[in-house]
């Protein structure tokens, strides 16, 4: 049976579920919902704190406790890859019109903002590992943040590692003032005569680390999705290794499979 601050938060959150009470909302105080529930203020704080925790509701300070708005999600599909290695060799004016943040979420150019940040490193063991190279490889690590401008957080953390000398022949890829490159890093592995053959993504949930809950701003109690993406020439040669944390709030997996007929 449920305690009475789980009954309140059920209540509240059927309110929020069904559009009675909208986002930007500011639930009544905290005495007026222990009278209209008739339990007590420690039975109503319990309810705000679920709440909070999923995401629901949020405190402002100095303006109690609103609706939270819904954050942008992303579905992040199996058929992403070949959407991107169809476009790699589009004209400019095409790649540059779409990209696949907006490919998954739906939204239009204007409404994102991107940020991408480079430094050259060398491999660690687990690097040289996902590469077949030997530790101390000089690597090009890009560090890339998109968000919905109408929010502060962005869709993921993403990092991804290039062999530098692999990409060295064009001098644009070592450039991150170049980015977003229009077509995304299959369009840019492309100007350096490389093809993808396949990719390979493996999924793990976790806990996030502090840095990562606050950069994403999940609810306590949220988990992240982490995801390594392996990216493989036509000639099996690694050729992009790529970690990706993905808030588990706000993003959807979806895998298709076609299968061969009898």
């Amino acid at each position: 049976m449920a305690v009475a601050y789980e009954r309140i938060a059920d209540r509240l959150r059927q309110s929020i579920r069904a559009g009675r009470l909208r986002p930007g909302d500011r639930l009544p105080p905290e005495a007026r919902l222990a009278e209209q529930f008739g339990q007590g203020a420690s039975a109503v704080r319990d309810a705000l704190r679920v709440l909070r925790e999923e995401g629901l509701v949020e405190r402002r300070p100095g303006g109690g406790d609103v609706v939270r708005r819904p954050r942008a999600t992303a579905v992040r599909t199996n058929l992403r890859h070949q959407w991107e290695k169809s476009r790699a060799r589009e004209p400019l004016e095409e790649r540059a019109r779409y990209g696949i943040t907006e490919y998954e979420t739906g939204l239009r150019g204007r409404d994102l903002v991107f940020h991408a940040s480079y430094r050259e490193i060398e491999a660690d063991e687990g690097l040289a590992r996902a590469f077949a190279l030997p530790e101390g490889t000089a690597l090009l690590e890009r560090r890339y943040r998109t968000r919905y401008a109408a929010e502060r957080t962005p869709f993921g953390l993403v990092t991804s590692y290039l062999v530098r000398e692999v990409i060295a022949g064009n001098p644009e890829l070592l450039d991150e003032t170049n980015e977003p490159w229009p077509g995304g890093s299959q369009a840019q592995l492309h100007t350096v005569g490389i093809e993808l053959g396949h990719v390979e993504e493996r999924v793990t949930a976790r806990p996030p680390t502090p840095g990562e809950a606050a950069e994403l701003a999940l609810p306590r109690g949220s988990s992240v999705l982490v995801l390594r993406k392996t990216s493989v020439g036509v000639d099996d040669r690694v050729v992009d290794v790529s970690d990706v944390v993905l808030p588990g709030d706000r993003t959807e997996m979806l895998f298709t499979t076609y299968l061969e007929r009898w």
